[in-house]
């Protein structure tokens, strides 16, 4: 294993091209008159200019913006949270609105300190957005919600158009990676999710560089495509402060691609894979991939079906 001085050094490949044109200053300034939050920011992810400057997508970040959890990888802070905002999903709703957003992701911190975790405020953020932005698809991207079926049921019932929620490692590493997650917790939550509504896409995320091996990434793949989830998102780990966990590996964009092949080989329906990558990068396109692949797969069981 490399030492840690070697490590630190970035490949050229994770250079970020920075660009605060006046789409990203106004996106910012409406976020604040807003009181909104968002993930981009919050977790410091490393594709907000590019999303906020010239795809002008955001993910907006519910409950607040401290977390109960206190996960090794994550840069969001984490306390005790402050009392819920009910006005917030119209807040988020007003917004999508004000964007003239074709997709939105919402996703959140944990509430492991609310009986439902949080799933009321998610369901009434996506009926409010549907309210306002008819036209609009929307992903949400919750906790494991403390693990109660009943919290995601709230959930599905509101029919987001994606369900993504991100299993982040492979299972040896689970425990060290993440705060009070399980990895079959997760699993859980991912099937129950396509037990409650079977045509509403499901969605997870791996971050690698963190000590996993490759065999342990493909056995992850294969636990996700088990709980028929649709969509994978891997991308490279990158350490937000010296508190937090060290990059143990950076991938080359090469084994991104093999990477990419082999999850396409398994099933999903599409896999988006790079340096860069993180769980919201480009969902725009994520869930037009994922409509088309139904579509696809639906004309397959009728043709079947016809010639029966």
């Amino acid at each position: 294993m490399r030492n840690r001085e070697e490590i630190k050094r970035k490949p050229d490949w994770l250079k970020i091209k920075l660009n605060t044109n006046e789409s990203y200053i106004g996106l910012k300034k409406m976020m604040r008159q807003k009181s909104l939050h968002t993930v981009c920011e919050e977790a410091k992810c490393p594709n907000i200019h590019e999303c906020w400057a010239v795809r002008r997508t955001a993910t907006f970040m519910i409950l607040g913006d401290i977390c109960t959890r206190a996960c090794r990888f994550c840069a969001v802070k984490t306390g005790v949270p402050t009392e819920l905002d009910w006005q917030e999903p119209e807040r988020v709703a007003d917004s999508v609105q004000l964007m003239n957003l074709k997709h939105v992701v919402v996703t959140a911190v944990a509430r492991d300190d609310l009986n439902d975790g949080g799933a009321a405020v998610f369901a009434e953020t996506i009926r409010a957005i549907r309210r306002k932005n008819p036209f609009t698809t929307i992903e949400v991207l919750p906790s494991d919600m403390g693990g109660m079926r009943e919290n995601i049921e709230i959930i599905m019932e509101a029919k987001p158009d994606i369900l993504n929620h991100n299993i982040e490692t492979v299972r040896r590493l689970t425990p060290r990676v993440r705060s009070k997650a399980t990895y079959e917790r997760s699993l859980e939550l991912l099937k129950r999710a396509k037990e409650l509504q079977p045509n509403i896409p499901t969605k997870s995320s791996i971050m690698i560089g963190v000590g996993e091996t490759t065999e342990e990434i493909i056995e992850a793949m294969d636990d996700l495509r088990a709980q028929d989830v649709d969509i994978l998102t891997i991308g490279q780990y990158l350490q937000p402060s010296k508190k937090h966990l060290y990059v143990e590996k950076y991938y080359s964009p090469e084994e991104f691609a093999e990477l990419r092949e082999v999850a396409l080989e398994k099933g999903f329906s599409h896999c988006e894979a790079g340096p860069l990558v993180r769980s919201s990068y480009h969902a725009d396109e994520q869930v037009g991939a994922a409509s088309r692949e139904k579509q696809r797969l639906g004309d397959i069981a009728k043709d079947e079906k016809e010639a029966n």
